[in-house]
């Protein structure tokens, strides 16, 4: 058996709030305490000094899509353009350096945040525009949401019944059908060389941001099945857990596209509506800036509630998207109709999942809290959009934008959080994260540090149905999955005045987290390893590897 001692910094454990050492026998945590106590205990380990830096449980992306987190890092990314002619020019910029046939990826056009200097500079570019400047390429270029897109006419082409599809128009974003459509065939031109260095890209990048493992939101409109097995075959030592986005009429349905994608459960992107940016989230009442319109339901009630039937008849995870108002009326009708029929024993022990469950009211919230449910969320979402005249407010008016993303609200009504990234949506940083759901643009709807912190670790493992109250944590027993990091300041902060009175009194024994401030710098990484193995280090800790 080879013991490491980790000593000299500050180690984030509910069992020892004052830790500073760590030991670990064979890839599981054995002590944790003080430095003076570990070496009298383990006097034959490997001593790894921290050097004064902070140890945490290895984070749990709980929502990314890797093949196009890991093309937007290496490709064209359009996340900062400030105008339609900076987006264009960025366009043909890259263009001009792609070989003839050679496909344009290009992710991250927000044109609710445009300034340009008139209302026609801050709209979306066009069919017309974007041939002008990408010629014969076929150029796939996604809204921020990833729920349309902008597309050359030569990959239009490639997609024969394109202009026969529910959301096709001739010259502006794609969305719906025509948007899976032409996304699909955007797909087929990444070879699978491409598509493994992508994958491994995107992972190699959450393991240098204290990620030690993520939940792959697949499905046929979204990553495609070749993509999705391809993931289940990838040898990388960040845990990938596979949702596969598809609903299931039977139990027998269940099992057998279990078999054929090899997900883990059939949970994830599945789409009941789509995204505020692209107006197809499912509202009751009309969108703010266009009255005429109230999103896309793709699924109706029925398949809903079948889907979690049959999932939760066979015990595996069952799980949606769900943004609008209508979407989220819809799944939990279906969740409070299946508690009386199975009982709410037999859902909460599924872990059944919703995805990004932005409007939900405090009754809804009980529902699903009842039933076991997970909300996996995105607290930079509220970061992006949710300021004064930002998008959330452009679409839904100032009184519904003001209610998105309540994580006060669903932590008190019992639901469980986990907060992910939805990468390339927004990208894979937990601190980041983290100081989002703190600092959220209605305080009413903040959480606390700790709050926050759980929903990245602990909640993390809870969204992937683990649930043995030490994955996520730093004590005997568990798993030695922690990152190590620089830090500035240790605070510690409750989430409001009362319990921050409390909280900083030493003799509250809460363990500190680093400070989150807005204007505070977030911890820097050194090294993240899971389960023995080392996924990323800079060299800088002394006593060699893990």
């Amino acid at each position: 058996m080879t013991t490491e001692l980790l000593l000299g910094g500050a180690v984030y454990s509910p069992t020892a709030p004052d830790a500073t050492a760590m030991a670990i026998t064979d890839g599981v945590i054995v002590w944790v305490g003080t430095d003076e106590v570990g070496r009298a205990l383990h006097p034959d380990a490997q001593v790894i000094d921290l050097g004064g830096r902070f140890v945490a449980p290895g984070f749990v992306d709980s929502h990314v899509h890797l093949t196009s987190t890991g093309l937007g890092l290496a490709g064209l990314t359009l996340n900062d353009t400030t105008d339609r002619s900076d987006c264009l020019r960025r366009v043909a910029e890259y263009a001009a350096g792609t070989d003839e046939g050679e496909l344009i990826w290009g992710l991250g056009w927000d044109d609710s945040g445009w300034t340009g200097p008139d209302a026609d500079e801050n709209r979306f570019p066009t069919t017309s525009e974007i041939d002008a400047v990408v010629g014969n390429l076929p150029a796939y270029l996604a809204r921020i949401d990833e729920h349309s897109a902008v597309a050359s006419t030569a990959l239009r082409r490639l997609v024969p019944e394109l202009a026969d599809a529910a959301g096709y128009h001739p010259e502006e974003p794609l969305v719906a059908e025509a948007h899976h459509l032409v996304r699909g065939a955007a797909r087929q031109l990444v070879t699978a060389a491409q598509r493994v260095r992508a994958q491994r890209r995107a992972l190699d990048n959450a393991a240098a941001h204290g990620v030690v493992a993520v939940h792959e939101n697949g499905g046929p409109d979204i990553s495609g099945l070749d993509d999705f097995l391809s993931l289940a075959d990838l040898d990388h030592p960040v845990e990938v857990r596979r949702y596969w986005g598809q609903p299931v009429e039977s139990a027998e349905h269940a099992r057998e596209l279990l078999s054929i994608s090899r997900a883990d459960a059939l949970a994830g992107d599945l789409f009941i509506d789509g995204a505020f940016g692209s107006h197809t989230a499912w509202l009751t009442a009309p969108y703010h800036d266009d009255p005429g319109h109230t999103g896309i339901s793709y699924l109706d009630y029925e398949t809903i509630r079948d889907h979690i039937r049959a999932c939760t008849e066979i015990r595996i995870q069952a799980g949606f998207h769900v943004i609008g108002d209508a979407a989220t009326a819809a799944v939990v009708a279906a969740f409070d109709e299946l508690a009386t029929e199975l009982g709410t024993p037999a859902l909460a022990r599924c872990a059944h999942r919703l995805e990004h469950a932005e409007m939900v009211t405090p009754a809804q919230a009980e529902v699903l809290a009842r039933c076991g449910v997970v909300a996996s969320m995105q607290p930079l979402f509220d970061a992006a959009w949710g300021g004064p005249g930002d998008l959330y407010e452009q679409r839904l008016g100032a009184t519904r934008a003001a209610g998105l993303n309540d994580f006060a609200g669903h932590a008190r009504a019992g639901l469980a959080l986990a907060f992910s990234s939805d990468a390339p949506v927004t990208p894979i940083d937990p601190w980041a994260t983290i100081r989002a759901a703190v600092h959220h643009h209605q305080p009413r709807n903040a959480i606390s540090a700790r709050g926050a912190f759980a929903a990245v670790t602990r909640g993390g493992w809870r969204a992937a149905g683990v649930n043995d109250g030490m994955a996520g944590t730093l004590v005997p027993g568990a798993p030695a999955s922690y990152a190590v990091w620089d830090v500035d300041d240790l605070v510690v902060a409750g989430s409001h005045e009362s319990v921050q009175r409390w909280s900083t009194d030493p003799r509250s024994r809460v363990p500190a987290l680093p400070d989150i401030a807005p204007d505070a710098r977030l911890p820097r990484c050194v090294r993240t390893v899971h389960r023995r193995e080392v996924l990323f280090d800079i060299g800088v800790l002394d006593g060699g590897g893990s």
